[in-house]
């Protein structure tokens, strides 16, 4: 049988990108199938109060690139669009402790220490990472705290994706492919890469893997939802899809493929292979799918700076995170901003108190009563992306969870992802400690999310696991080499597959695993283009 494709890849994130570039070098025929929008630099919203630029729900006509899904265990943060979560993540590339590669579903399938330096290597030259240029207000403050508190030595500039050329806002021929890439504008350090850059500066997907993958003949199907993913009796795969972003007329087609990468990001693979075995479509896929979920056990806390006696702050400056230190073995704090009027988050921020469970939302109506005005500033939206150090506090300490579909009560017509498992702790001591001597020392007000005072529930912009690797069935859902157990020519390349609490931002690692997984599928020796491609390839 004849298909359409050679390969399908499903998402056109950190896994999904790298997989579409590196098998269209290698002469495969490759369609990518985004559900998002194709964003430009002036589709960006400026503020997220342009929340229909902003956020991703396209059943209430919402089509941005930013999602925010709350489960019973934590709020998980996620991008859709064609680039993925690059679009409105903080740029951040960070090698994670090489004990992760002796911990969890991974351990002892490879040998990832001598494997994986090369491979973010490649990754790196690609995303055209670099240390941080534009270091601003909130990273200063960080390092001063970090050395008052005796952290000092663990103070470093981010490793970041993002060209900051040689005088911000200058724009200049493809600084990274020879030419082969877009034109380029420096960073100007507005804080706003998690509004989606409006400069050309911030080094997402787009701009490297998917343009070259585009450059070499992959085709790019956005707005575009997989609904089935079923194998053929004759060979090769079958996907149904529909327009995402369409009510009544949407477009309904089947495309077929002879292999398929999925790389939906960890919550859409889960979803949809779920879905499919739970259907019957794909039956042999392992019973430990959707089991190992990961958050890099997170959480948000900072200090307010309010405008007071004529002081008008402004924390803005830089990149979104510019700046990171580490204040034990396992925690690890970032500065973190968004761009001067970028304040929605502001909506959820409250004044900081600690404990646990009904004592942690006592002391927090407590405290209401003790310090009204303290706790009006705090909770005030307006102004917070100006007057706020955010920090982002990650940790290595495992904890995990199960994602399933089921029907909820309250919505009963369908199945959803659910979470279930233990909690995973939002109440961090060290972190909030660091948080309330930061707000003594600069005069500011400590705060952390309303959702981790009231519901006990934790923010995530990394979750990660749920397809994890085993050596068969029984222990996971794919091989080292990112194949489905079970299932000839499916893969899946994306942050579902990391086995272990990273404890950094994960970015990095996907893109290194992609380059990995697709070190292992050779050229198309059918097409004439194979070898060529994969000597310019190997030239980049």
């Amino acid at each position: 049988m004849t298909h359409d494709y050679d390969f399908v890849v499903i998402g056109s994130g950190f896994g999904g990108a790298v997989s579409a570039c590196r098998l269209a070098e290698k002469g495969y025929k490759v369609a990518v199938v985004e559900m998002g929008k194709r964003w430009r630099p002036e589709d960006f919203p400026k503020t997220t109060w342009n929340v229909r630029r902003w956020m991703w729900r396209p059943g209430l006509k919402l089509f941005g690139f930013y999602n925010m899904r709350p489960f019973k265990h934590v709020m998980v943060l996620c991008g859709n669009g064609v680039g993925g979560g690059s679009l409105t993540y903080a740029n951040t590339m960070l090698i994670p402790p090489k004990t992760v590669w002796s911990e969890g579903a991974w351990a002892g399938l490879a040998n990832w220490e001598r494997e994986m330096p090369a491979h973010y290597e490649t990754a790196g030259r690609m995303l055209g990472v670099t240390e941080n240029k534009l270091p601003g207000p909130a990273d200063e403050m960080l390092h001063q705290l970090a050395k008052d508190q005796g952290f000092g030595d663990s103070f470093y500039k981010t490793r970041v994706a993002v060209y900051f050329g040689d005088k911000p806002g200058e724009t200049k021929a493809d600084p990274y492919f020879g030419g082969k890439g877009p034109a380029r504008t420096a960073c100007v350090g507005c804080g706003g890469c998690m509004v989606g850059c409006r400069f050309n500066a911030k080094n997402t997907l787009d701009k490297n893997y998917l343009y070259l993958a585009e450059q070499a003949g992959a085709v790019i199907l956005d707005e575009t939802r997989v609904t089935t993913l079923r194998p053929l009796e004759s060979g090769g795969y079958a996907l149904d899809t529909e327009r995402s972003t369409a009510w009544f007329a949407k477009g309904r087609r089947t495309i077929t493929a002879t292999q398929v990468v999925v790389a939906g990001s960890a919550l859409g693979t889960m979803d949809l292979l779920l879905r499919m075995k739970q259907q019957g479509h794909l039956p042999k896929l392992s019973d430990t799918l959707g089991s190992q979920v990961r958050t890099n056990a997170e959480s948000i806390v900072g200090v307010r700076f309010p405008d007071t006696k004529g002081k008008r702050t402004d924390m803005t400056g830089g990149i979104a995170i510019g700046s990171g230190i580490y204040i034990d073995d396992h925690t690890h704090i970032e500065a973190v901003r968004y761009s001067r009027g970028s304040d929605v988050l502001g909506l959820i921020a409250t004044f900081l108190v600690g404990g646990r469970g009904w004592r942690r939302i006592a002391s927090w109506f407590w405290s209401m009563l003790r310090h009204p005005v303290k706790f009006f500033r705090a909770s005030w939206p307006f102004g917070f992306a100006r007057q706020t150090l955010i920090l982002l506090v990650m940790q290595t300490v495992d904890a995990s969870l199960t994602f399933r579909l089921e029907r909820r009560w309250w919505w009963p017509f369908t199945r959803r992802l659910s979470t279930h498992g233990p909690r995973i702790p939002t109440y961090i001591p060290a972190a909030n400690t660091f948080a309330q001597r930061a707000a003594e020392k600069f005069g500011g007000i400590p705060i952390v999310s309303t959702t981790e005072i009231l519901f006990d529930l934790p923010m995530t912009a990394h979750c990660i696991g749920g397809c994890t690797m085993g050596a068969d069935a029984t222990s996971g859902v794919i091989d080292a080499r990112h194949r489905v157990h079970g299932y000839d020519g499916l893969y899946v390349i994306d942050g579902s597959s990391i086995g272990a609490n990273l404890g950094v931002n994960p970015s990095f690692t996907i893109t290194a695993l992609a380059e990995r997984a697709m070190s292992f599928i050779p050229p198309n020796e059918s097409t004439k283009e194979g070898a060529a491609r994969r000597s310019d390839a190997v030239a980049l």
